[in-house]
């Protein structure tokens, strides 16, 4: 799968779990080789309730997707969402001792590792630590201070919090269905790769991403990430209402939702009926569209007041704050008729559906076009973003030594071993032999802050999963 730069994606939802496995094309374009797709049992919004059930669910639509596609599965990135999740802003400095040398990458993580040690609430862990805007000295609006001279570093974080248990319990669930847990990335994120643009999120955007059980929400403003919120209701709220408004069984509540269902009440008449078969021989259900759509409206306007709230709560109402692209929708719950309409009336602010088909490659099928798998694609392109980024460190290391090998003196000419595989040995050995320190620093300018620290940070957060999974058995 390696040889192939194959990535596989895997989106635990409350409704459903999708297993997703892609690769690049020659265009750059993302190719589907194989989804797999079962009922998520075991899970309720968004949190694993059930490790049995949940383990089957995972199994079935990896096994899909691998006789789909017809490669083996060995790991994937997994989504992390929840009702449990919620973000914080923070801000922190430190003191450099040495004002007179140039930032560098050591700078950063010293910092976010102070933030990291940031007390939470019992039970909560800090999963994801993302820097915004940097203040070096004073001097604020800083998007990239390595190579730059200070005294006072300081930063202001995104900082997204979750319940560790149901993190590990799903870390449980991976490892129990024989597959390797690669990395973890927020599912509003993965959502946001995969339907939003650079220039939204430059311009502002708010992605609402309606789920089963939770209602996502990411805002992006300056290209950067501004604020994160995980909604405890989807679709499936919507489905209980009808099921219990018009007293017939969840399937053919789903099925009215899906086939009839429209957020406006507006638009349909009152002589528009649905005859709904009677459970076991009893007479047939008569329910009127106009009844349907305005128990659909009552909820869907619950949901998306409750997700206003929370852009108003980042301040979209400051000018400067003002998110210019407006809201886009997608998940299941942007299928339903009317909704787009009912967000603006609501909101006040431009909306469009979010389909994932902009980096898909030009023959994919319209149902993975869907807004439906917007996460699952994202995902699969944070899957092979991770492995190109791991790949292209991996070619700098070999280079690396090579140049080692090659100009160290006679008596040092030896192969350099595994020891050196942390990729900041290998700059301090390359400095020792035969580099001078503008050129270290010239090469560390060259890679991207935000990415570089969103790696190694969750490199080192799937490391402790891993770690605590195997001291628990």
């Amino acid at each position: 799968m390696e040889k192939d730069n194959i990535a596989v994606g895997l989106d635990i939802g409350t409704t459903k779990i999708v297993a997703m496995i892609g690769k690049k094309n020659e265009y750059g374009k993302l190719e589907i080789l194989g989804i797999g797709k079962s009922k998520s049992l075991g899970v309720a919004r968004g949190v694993v309730n059930n490790i049995t059930q949940t383990i089957q669910s995972i199994q079935q639509a990896i096994l899909e997707a691998e006789n789909n596609s017809g490669y083996k599965i060995k790991d994937v990135v997994v989504g992390i969402a929840g009702q449990h999740i919620r973000s914080i802003q923070h801000t922190d400095y430190i003191s450099r001792s040495n004002p007179e040398e140039v930032i560098g990458e050591k700078d950063i993580q010293l910092l976010i590792d102070q933030v990291n040690k940031l007390a939470m609430l019992p039970g909560e862990e800090i999963i994801h630590v993302l820097p915004q805007e940097f203040k070096i000295d004073g001097q604020s609006e800083i998007k990239e201070p390595i190579g730059m001279y200070g005294g006072r570093l300081e930063s202001s974080f995104h900082v997204v919090v979750g319940q560790a248990s149901s993190i590990r319990n799903v870390g449980r669930c991976i490892q129990s269905s024989g597959i390797e847990l690669s990395g973890l990335t927020l599912e509003p994120l993965a959502s946001a790769d995969a339907v939003l643009s650079q220039e939204e999120k430059e311009a502002g955007v708010a992605l609402i991403d309606i789920g089963g059980g939770t209602t996502d929400l990411a805002i992006f403003k300056d290209g950067i990430i501004r604020h994160t919120a995980v909604i405890p209701f989807g679709g499936n709220v919507i489905t209980d209402d009808i099921k219990e408004g018009c007293s017939i069984i969840e399937k053919q509540a789903e099925l009215l939702k899906i086939k009839f269902g429209s957020a406006w009440p507006g638009e349909n008449k009152d002589n528009e009926i649905v005859s709904i078969p009677g459970l076991r021989g009893r007479e047939p259900k008569e329910i009127s569209l106009k009844n349907l759509s305005k128990i659909i409206h009552a909820r869907v306007v619950e949901i998306i007041e409750q997700v206003f709230a929370e852009i108003k709560a980042y301040g979209h109402e400051d000018p400067r704050k003002k998110l210019i692209a407006g809201i886009v929708l997608t998940g299941g719950g942007a299928q339903l008729k009317h909704i787009k309409q009912l967000v603006e009336y609501i909101t006040g602010m431009d909306t469009r559906i979010g389909y994932p088909n902009e980096h898909l490659a030009g023959n994919s099928s319209e149902e993975i076009s869907s807004p439906l798998f917007a996460t699952a694609v994202g995902l699969v392109m944070n899957s092979i973003e991770n492995s190109t980024q791991s790949a292209v460190r991996m070619e700098i290391v070999n280079e690396q030594s090579k140049v080692v090998y090659r100009n160290a003196p006679a008596q040092q000419q030896q192969p350099i071993q595994q020891r050196y595989e942390v990729e900041e040995n290998y700059v301090e050995r390359v400095e020792t032999i035969e580099e001078p320190r503008e050129t270290r620093t010239n090469k560390v300018e060259a890679e991207s802050t935000e990415t570089k620290i969103r790696r190694s940070f969750f490199d080192r957060y799937v490391d402790k999963i891993k770690d605590f999974l195997d001291n628990a058995e």
